[in-house]
């Protein structure tokens, strides 16, 4: 007698959301390459025919890219088909096209060893970098050697184009020219082993609204093709062979969220005011130029925070002021009306030896507490001043605000300001045009600026608090390390009071104080943050209509109500109970 089949095993994965949205289908595994390939001896009278074959590997990895580069150009325009530009030049540094060469000519090995070696060594680098941008571009590295290994192999990739119905792209990682190509395809999300919210495929997949969650770590060694999936882009979650009733639940909220965010899409032209007519600013972070056209279509008003890190990649030498101020001015004038917070370079000192400094220490013990942020600038006024001239002449073409991050003190503050005082006077005695008036402030996450954040409120123009680090220093937390990634809790009593003296300080010397860390980007927090009167909320470019939702369908008073109790016993549990009796009314 015939028995049931066993049906598959139901599986969940946690990783990291990349592009909100809801994706259900079955599986389409990616096939990966191990960048690990074999060394053999290359005979001396064969090492030129060696270097011959490696470049001609590179050209036509270089003409593969700018054919993607043009179909991004159609699809999303120039801003987008930049990204390209990161990995051509991942094709002209010299660990490609000096190092590879050198190995082969030098040790008589194989281009394909060669290379293997060149990027492990870059990949290693990128590994132990502070900030997440430049970690993030590992994963380029390895996109870039692997696309030039399959030319040298003379390898087919599996191509997307080989999909003929609806499908969950899995894979170990994506390429930009893989994303750009699902839009064309049936792909209706991704999931990836590797990759971070900074990293181009995330980038891209927002702009395209392709669902995607992405940093599973082995999610393609336990799918298989046309297992059945759900990639759920809003909370980071990826459904291995659901249930019939888990898959009906999904479509019933992807519809429900469909619906959401044509409602969500009436409120971009209103303003974020609360129901008793308490206005607040609603702004976004963003990290390149392509960002945004869509931060502003979403209903931002403004930029909160513009990482300028992005001038600092790809590339061997430092940016000049001339590189600085076209980029900054143009990022000015695509945001007009608004204004944008510009915030001033806010790198390690391992990213500065790869551009000349090799004079810095490499490899900090612990580089989350070494020279970065204005620690670093300070140490290193030329660069500061190179940038700090360069936001000042933008500021002539927008409402560009300054803003120091990782201030720990009163003495950083000054100093930096002063920097911009005398590169004010430098511009004047030039006849150089800026902005007199423009506003200069400081990041609140370090735990003693917020402790001293009275005299530092007396001297900046504004603050944005990023809760971000000031969570992680203040609870001795490390959000990315998972045996205590738990403690990491923005609700914490220490945190809230930060907050509440931080405004309140601010607030006495007349100043604004705005929020550019994730939690203005919870809308379970909006409640609390507003009843701890911030004056500005920037989020990412996504969360804007839903953050401004929340503000809209709420009084102010009832948010100030809520505070009060919560400043009574801020612990964890009641601050917790009372929100959820607040949703409940």
């Amino acid at each position: 007698m015939a028995t049931a089949a066993t049906p598959p095993e139901t599986r969940f994965f946690k990783g990291v959301s990349a592009s909100p949205g809801i994706a259900i289908g079955k599986a389409f595994v990616l096939e990966d390459m191990d960048l690990a390939v074999g060394r053999w001896h290359v005979p001396p009278e064969a090492v030129k025919a060696e270097v011959s074959r490696f470049r001609a590997a590179v050209a036509d990895t270089r003409k593969e890219m700018i054919g993607t580069q043009q179909k991004i150009l159609k699809l999303l325009g120039k801003t987008h088909a930049r990204l390209i530009e990161a990995y051509l030049l991942i094709l002209e540094d010299p660990l490609i096209s000096k190092d590879v060469v050198k190995n082969i000519t030098a040790n008589r090995v194989n281009a394909e060893y060669a290379l293997s070696e060149a990027v492990s060594g870059a990949v290693k680098t990128l590994e132990a970098a502070t900030d997440e941008y430049f970690r993030e571009r590992r994963h380029d590295v390895l996109d870039v050697g692997r696309k030039i290994l399959l030319h040298l192999l003379g390898h087919e990739p599996q191509d997307l184009e080989d999909l003929d119905e609806p499908s969950v792209i899995v894979a170990r990682n994506l390429t930009a020219s893989d994303t750009v190509h699902m839009k064309a395809q049936f792909a209706e999300g991704f999931a990836t082993d590797i990759g971070g919210r900074t990293s181009h495929t995330a980038i891209l997949a927002n702009s395209l609204e392709i669902p995607a969650v992405v940093g599973l770590h082995e999610i393609t060694r336990h799918v298989r093709p046309g297992d059945m999936m759900i990639v759920d882009g809003h909370t980071g979650t990826v459904i291995l062979n659901p249930l019939p009733d888990v898959v009906d639940n999904y479509r019933r909220e992807r519809d429900i969220r469909d619906a959401e965010r044509r409602d969500l899409e009436r409120l971009r032209d209103q303003p974020a005011q609360t129901l008793d007519g308490r206005r607040i600013t609603l702004a976004g972070n963003i990290d390149s130029p392509g960002e945004i056209k869509n931060l502003l279509a979403n209903g931002a008003e403004g930029v909160g925070l513009y990482r300028t890190e992005f001038l600092y990649m790809n590339r061997e030498t430092l940016p000049d002021e001339e590189d600085h101020y076209r980029f900054y001015s143009k990022v000015a004038q695509s945001v007009l009306p608004h204004p944008v917070i510009l915030r001033t370079l806010d790198i390690g000192g391992d990213k500065l030896v790869d551009l000349g400094f090799p004079e810095l220490n490499k490899s900090e013990p612990n580089p989350f507490l070494g020279l970065r942020g204005i620690r670093l600038a300070l140490r290193h006024p030329d660069i500061f001043r190179t940038q700090i001239r360069a936001i000042l002449r933008a500021s002539a073409h927008g409402k560009v605000r300054v803003m120091f991050p990782m201030v720990s003190g009163l003495e950083e503050f000054r100093a930096a300001r002063k920097i911009v005082d005398e590169c004010m006077e430098e511009l004047r005695k030039k006849n150089i045009a800026f902005d007199e008036k423009i506003e200069v402030g400081l990041m609140i996450e370090v735990p003693s600026a917020a402790l001293v954040v009275d005299y530092l409120a007396k001297e900046a123009d504004f603050m944005s608090i990023g809760t971000n680090d000031l969570i992680q220093y203040t609870l001795a937390v490390d959000r990315v390390n998972d045996e205590v990634a738990h403690l990491y809790e923005p609700l914490h009593p220490a945190i809230l009071r930060l907050i509440h003296q931080t405004v309140k300080a601010a607030h006495a010397a007349g100043k604004w104080v705005g929020m550019c860390g994730e939690m203005a980007g919870d809308a379970e927090m909006t409640v609390i943050l507003l009843g701890l009167e911030l004056d500005e909320l920037s989020v990412s470019p996504g969360m804007v209509p839903k953050i401004k939702k929340a503000i809209r369908d709420i009084k102010f008073s009832d948010c100030q109500a809520l505070v009060a109790d919560v400043m009574k016993d801020p612990s964890r549990d009641n601050v917790q109970n009372l929100i959820r009796r607040f949703r409940n009314r």
